[in-house]
């Protein structure tokens, strides 16, 4: 006899020890599978939706019938087909983390053109030259990212983030901290690169 454990790997959604009876009507056994009521209120924007319990065999009964196109036009039916129907809704924005923020999907008619527009404005502004005509090559655009610095900083402000950084990382400025050593030395590093650059004179 398989155990309960079995039964659920081989079952994808099975939900062991059911309450409630299969709602097929005259069944009794225990609905144990999930599926859209036939009517009521149906899973979307408000909620999930009210849900009737079937058991194995008339849950596999419910899915050989089961039509998602059921109820739509025409035109429905060819803009779920597409494929990249669904991709432009809104969804909640997740935390950038400081990062930039990407474009919106809806302002694109396709995904690799929003991708795309992301990654252009990277390279974008990893070539603006500074407002000043100084040049920067690309080891002092790789420390100014260390520090946390745009392009157009000047050397006072330079000076000012390498003195906060120094504060968080340096075990004698942080209580005793030795995890970001890593860090302190890169902020050194970078430091001591970019203090000596022409853009910075």
């Amino acid at each position: 006899m398989a155990s309960s454990g079995n039964r659920q790997t081989r079952f994808h959604g099975r939900v062991e020890q059911a309450e409630a009876p299969c709602a097929h009507p005259g069944c009794a056994a225990p609905g144990e599978f999930r599926a859209p009521p036939a009517d009521g209120r149906r899973p979307g924007f408000d909620g999930p939706g009210d849900w009737r319990w079937l058991c194995l065999d008339h849950v596999r009964e419910f899915n050989a019938g089961y039509n998602f196109f059921e109820g739509m036009s025409a035109d429905e039916i060819s803009a779920a087909q597409n494929p990249y129907g669904g991709w432009d809704r809104e969804t909640r924005a997740f935390a950038t983390g400081g990062a930039d923020t990407p474009p919106r999907w809806a302002d694109f008619a396709d995904p690799l053109d929003a991708i795309g527009a992301r990654f252009a404005r990277r390279v974008d502004e990893a070539r603006r030259p500074r407002q000043d005509g100084r040049e920067l090559s690309g080891e002092d655009r790789k420390s100014l990212q260390v520090l946390g610095l745009g392009i157009d900083v000047d050397r006072r402000t330079l000076r000012t983030r390498y003195a906060e950084l120094l504060r968080l990382y340096h075990p004698d400025r942080n209580g005793g901290d030795r995890g970001q050593e890593a860090k302190l030395q890169a902020v050194i590093q970078a430091y001591t690169q970019l203090k000596s650059r022409p853009a910075f004179a």
